[in-house]
């Protein structure tokens, strides 16, 4: 029988390639975002008409979308297999200059989203002993940069849940996978193409001026000019999604790094730590 996989934040990005490349595949998948009927219903209707995929009407915000959106799967298709968290929303800015407002808005999409999802799911996975959680995180997947701190800061809250739950669900056979993206042409990446949560208080980013100016833009060229350089393609993301789909259970990793502008210092890095993670738990718990 085909795997029912619902993914978040399908109305564009890579959410929406998500859609296409499993739908393709064969899968029965739940699209799911906010608005259907207004400000997203030529996207719901355009990925309703694909073979097997059926539309959600789901925020991520609210307790009571998620926990609709996910009773309504699972009565009318008795199972979800798999969940694939990959709305977010990313906001650019110096720390000081956010208000805590903003940033908790950052979080409840990114972090506490993820929470109810998981919340929602869970129950069903549990009775069918099986079951497969997708983050989607970032390529920073262990260390921060200037002018993104409170959205890595909620990237590294998912990794954390990954991480941690990953034994906790270990018994019910449930794995979880943290997807690491690079910087890739999504319409979160493009200037103007997407509302993020950005710094709200200019008065304090103009006091760092001109020297933060002068480094917001290093950085900016810096990061969208590789992701030029080599090329990226936000298909990568979404056959790496049907990549671990389709492998064996008890054979996926713990993270999945598809970030080709990292030439392997991705891997070296998530290694490095997992090595040293191990011998810290041998100090810690050894009799």
């Amino acid at each position: 029988m085909s795997k029912t996989i619902f993914i978040t934040g399908t109305n564009s990005g890579f959410g929406k390639l998500m859609v296409f490349t499993l739908s393709k595949a064969g899968y029965r998948v739940i699209a799911g975002m906010r608005d259907i009927g207004a400000r997203n219903r030529a996207v719901a209707a355009e990925l309703a008409a694909l073979p097997n995929v059926d539309i959600a009407e789901i925020d991520i915000t609210s307790d009571e979308s998620v926990t609709k959106a996910f009773e309504t799967v699972l009565a009318k298709h008795g199972t979800i297999d798999v969940l694939v968290n990959n709305a977010a929303v990313t906001g650019y800015g110096l720390l000081e200059a956010y208000s805590l407002d903003r940033i908790r808005q950052m979080f409840e999409v990114n972090f506490y989203g993820v929470i109810r999802t998981y919340q929602a799911v869970l129950p069903a996975m549990r009775a069918a002993k099986s079951g497969l959680i997708i983050n989607i995180t970032t390529g920073a997947s262990g260390h921060t940069l200037p002018f993104m701190i409170p959205y890595f800061a909620s990237k590294f809250g998912v990794e954390s849940i990954t991480e941690g739950i990953q034994e906790e669900l270990a018994q019910f056979g449930i794995e979880n996978v943290s997807i690491q993206p690079g910087v890739y042409p999504t319409e979160m990446n493009r200037n103007g193409a997407k509302t993020g949560v950005s710094s709200d208080k200019p008065a304090i980013t103009a006091a760092y001026d001109p020297i933060g100016s002068q480094q917001f833009a290093a950085l900016g060229a810096g990061l969208f000019g590789k992701m030029v350089e080599f090329k990226m393609d936000p298909q990568v993301i979404a056959d790496g999604v049907l990549a671990l789909v389709e492998m064996k259970a008890g054979t996926r990793p713990l993270r999945y790094p598809l970030d080709a502008i990292a030439q392997g210092t991705d891997i070296e890095f998530i290694e490095a730590r997992a090595r040293i993670k191990a011998k810290w738990l041998t100090k810690y718990t050894a009799q």
